[in-house]
Formats: C-alpha cells, structure tokens, sequence
C-alpha cells in the first residue's frame, strides 16, 4: 500500500514540477488560473498579485521534483531505500506544509481565503487546496508506513 501511495505522490509532484518547467520555458497555458488575483481600483479587471519570473518558477519546479526524489528515497521507488529518522521528518515537515497552504493565509489562498471571485479562486477551492491535503495526507503515509 506505502508503494502505490508513494507512486501516486511521486507522479502528482513530477507532473506539477514539469508543468512549473513548462511555464519557466515561456508557456502560456494554465498560467492566468496559476496566480491568485486581486480586484482591481475603481472597479477595474483584477490583477495578479504577482508576476513570478522564470527563475523562480524554476526554482519551484526543482523544488517540487525534491520532494518526489524525497517519496521515491523513502520506499525505494527506482532509488535506493533510505530509512534515516532524518527523511521521515522532512517528508512530514513538508506534509504540514501541504496542510498549511491547503488552510490559507485568510486573505488570498486556501480553504478560508477572503477574495473568491476569480478563476484562480475557485480552482483554489475545488482543485488546489484539495490537492495540498491529499499531498499532505499521502506524505504522512509515506514518511511513517
């Protein structure tokens, strides 16, 4: 059970380190729900609250493909097994942290976010926070089976 669990996360985190990559390299596709977006002044088109550089979303995507070489270490799933006391806590740091951003910062991400009336709004409510206390809830499985 620890094994497909740690192949279900290793993928979802290789797929969304490789649509991180695609986004670094210039892609367009899925970039304007990928962004939390606030209301604009006066009633004008709402903006994104940032504008990640393809460096930094580089950057995530190396950091998201860790933490699948992380999944893979710790069950052995085309590396070696690596049973360190060491793993297990990173992999439920990184578990709580899935937990976290799944909750929110109240304002513009997660579960209790206050702006709810963009496209990344509402993907954030039925997909990404979702997703973060399924990645959080498998990370447990796999850092302590």
């Amino acid at each position: 059970m620890s094994l497909m669990v740690a192949q279900c996360m290793a993928s979802i985190f290789l797929i969304i380190s490789l649509l991180h990559v695609y986004w670094a390299s210039g892609g367009k596709w899925g970039s304007e729900a990928a962004v939390p977006r606030v209301p604009g002044d006066g009633g004008a088109q709402s903006r994104p609250v940032f504008k990640p550089s393809g460096w930094v979303t580089l950057l995530v995507a190396v950091g998201l493909l860790m933490i699948a070489m992380l999944v893979c270490f710790r069950v052995g799933l085309c590396l070696p097994v690596v049973h360190d006391r060491w793993l297990q806590w990173v992999i439920s740091t990184i578990a709580i942290l899935m937990f976290a951003r799944a909750i929110g910062d109240s304002n513009l991400v997660g579960f209790f976010k206050e702006v709810k009336d963009s496209t990344f709004a509402r993907l954030d409510t039925w997909v990404y926070s979702p997703l973060c206390v399924v990645l959080g809830a498998g990370l447990l499985a796999v850092a302590w089976t």
